[in-house]
């Protein structure tokens, strides 16, 4: 497929602030989300919790 043949990327809200996406910050609607966005990533803003499993007594699971 040439890029004259590619189908056009569906419009959707940028994860930043929710306006409609460009084709040329796609998914973000600008460049400055997009900057944004990759500060958060550097700052660690984007994190998974962790659960601590210290505190868990090894008596109360199943043994072999």
């Amino acid at each position: 497929m040439t890029d004259s043949q590619k189908p056009e990327r569906r419009m959707r809200p940028c994860p930043i602030c929710s306006k409609l996406s460009t084709l040329g910050n796609y998914p973000f609607c600008s460049d400055r989300c997009a900057k944004i966005d990759l500060n958060r990533w550097f700052t660690e803003g984007y994190t998974i919790p962790v659960v601590e499993t210290d505190d868990i007594d090894e008596s109360d699971l199943p043994g072999d």
